[in-house]
């Protein structure tokens, strides 16, 4: 039985209310949603005219610009499961999803080497232009007709960063490119068509992807694309220049953000900030609210469920917590043997909902490991509940067995970072003789001297906020921490250094 496919109604509704208005801005320029229907459509015919048929796999590899929208939603149109990779990816990874994803055509820009060198000869290649334009061999859409799809067709796989491994493909369904609208963007966001929305996170990602794609092309809403790194000085001048109502990020951003700032209040033109990717430290949300009078809403999400499901609300945004679960999502945290934890526990969580992934691509025995036969879904996250509300622990494989402590990073984080010397850290397991303890990573606020009695500071305000035992063995002082594509801080690396040894301060 045939389903709504999610390209189509993304399109159609504006289609005919609003053809002229803009869609999306990039840079200087803009494109309609009379302009963007009739690119997808046109992309759709050529991938027919290429011999790719619906159920083909199709590798994008594309910068944030007007191409990543007309490729993806073409591919839907055409029935074509598009298959969206970082551009920040190595030419062994793309090399791999070629393989593991068998997409029969790569759509790319032509100055991103790495993943035209690992297609080489054996992957057909479409380039767009610098201004994200494809070149068409007919100059008319006329007589298209969208594929519709059976209700389990792919419409959209998103490959991992490979941070730890291999990247892994994470297929969906097209309602859940729809779902989170719903369930996200008008419950809880109260999205509309009047809101210009901006997300730092890109288009590759499941997070970017509803945020730029999915949000704005639903209620009418316009967006702002920018292919580049976004720097303090970009968002600020995105938000100068296009005047943003919705800002979607990261913590890492919202920190740069701050510590760029010279003035005792930053005017920005939101209505709701919001973030998610990594838990969100309170010292963060308060400097935040401090400097704009904004709150930053925060949730939890992942590329298995598509987007997020568990997400405080605009006006009720609790410091330090990630929220409370998004309706339509049911949550469990429970033990190393899967038992229910209560209230006040730390436990592993667990969520199942409309918008999971049914399969790792290729990878049964990750499928069966992860996806539950009850519904649920292994997050790898450690959460405690208190109220109704969820505060994020760490992940499982971050945390620290310290003697007979089990010690979360993020505790320990939120507390020096309420150090006005600290401007970012991070905490990681490190050997201290034959021990495993607590060692923290720390990036110096501008201007902050680093004196012989520093360390001794840090250790006596934390010791004047969390137990002994948490408190980090070690100091060292780094220029950078590690982190992945979408901003998340790579604690197994910072371990690897640990173990290895530094420049540190004990």
């Amino acid at each position: 039985m045939g389903i709504a496919n999610a390209a189509v109604e993304l399109l159609v509704r504006n289609l005919e209310r609003h053809p002229e208005k803009t869609a999306y801005f990039c840079g200087e320029q803009r494109i309609s949603y009379r302009e963007l229907g009739t690119e997808c459509r046109r992309f759709a015919l050529l991938l027919r005219e290429m011999g790719i048929v619906p159920g083909d796999r199709v590798l994008l590899v594309l910068l944030d610009t007007f191409a990543f929208p007309v490729a993806f939603l073409g591919c839907l149109l055409a029935g074509v499961t598009a298959v969206a990779a970082s551009a920040a990816l190595r030419e062994e990874d793309f090399a791999h999803i070629l393989e593991d994803s068998g997409a029969r055509l790569l759509v790319t820009n032509p100055d991103l080497a790495a993943p035209c060198t690992a297609a080489g000869d054996r992957v057909a290649a479409v380039f767009c232009d610098a201004r994200g334009s494809f070149a068409y061999r007919h100059d008319s859409d006329t007589g298209f007709d969208p594929h519709r799809p059976a209700a389990d067709d792919f419409a959209f796989m998103l490959y991992s960063s490979g941070s730890t491994g291999k990247p892994k493909g994470i297929p969906h369904r097209h309602r859940d490119l729809i779902l989170p609208c719903e369930l996200v963007g008008s419950a809880i966001l109260g999205i509309t068509a009047d809101d210009v929305i901006f997300s730092a996170s890109k288009f590759s990602f499941a997070y970017g992807l509803i945020n730029s794609l999915a949000f704005p092309l639903f209620f009418g809403a316009t967006a702002i694309i920018h292919p580049g790194k976004p720097d303090p000085a970009s968002v600020l001048g995105i938000f100068s220049e296009r005047r943003p109502t919705i800002f979607f990020s990261v913590p890492t951003i919202y920190s740069q953000l701050i510590l760029s700032c010279t003035a005792n209040h930053l005017d920005v033109p939101l209505r709701v900030c919001y973030s998610a990717g990594e838990a969100l430290p309170a010292a963060l949300f308060e400097e935040w609210r401090r400097l704009t009078g904004l709150e930053i809403v925060d949730g939890i999400g992942s590329t298995e469920m598509t987007y997020v499901y568990i997400s405080n609300r605009p006006g009720r945004a609790r410091p330090g917590s990630t929220g409370q679960p998004v309706p339509g999502y049911a949550l469990r945290l429970v033990d190393d043997d899967g038992a229910d934890v209560p209230s006040g526990v730390d436990g592993n969580l667990l969520v199942k909902g409309p918008t999971m992934t049914p399969c790792y691509w290729n990878l049964p025995d990750r499928s069966a490991e992860t996806l539950l036969p009850d519904g649920f879904c292994r997050t790898g996250d450690v959460f405690v509940e208190r109220d109704g509300f969820y505060f994020h622990r760490g992940r499982s494989d971050d945390m620290i067995k310290a003697g007979a402590h089990w010690v979360s990073p993020l505790p320990v984080e939120e507390a020096l970072l309420s150090h006005p010397a600290v401007a970012e850290c991070a905490v990681a397991a490190v050997t201290a003789g034959a021990l495993v303890k607590p060692g923290a990573f720390v990036i110096l606020a501008p201007g902050t001297v680093r004196t012989p009695g520093l360390m001794r500071e840090l250790r006596k305000h934390l010791l004047e906020r969390i137990p002994e035992y948490m408190c980090p063995v070690r100091f060292t002082f780094v220029e950078d921490l590690p982190r992945t594509a979408t901003g998340k801080i790579q604690r197994f690396r910072l371990r690897d250094t640990g173990k290895a040894g530094g420049k540190t301060e004990d």
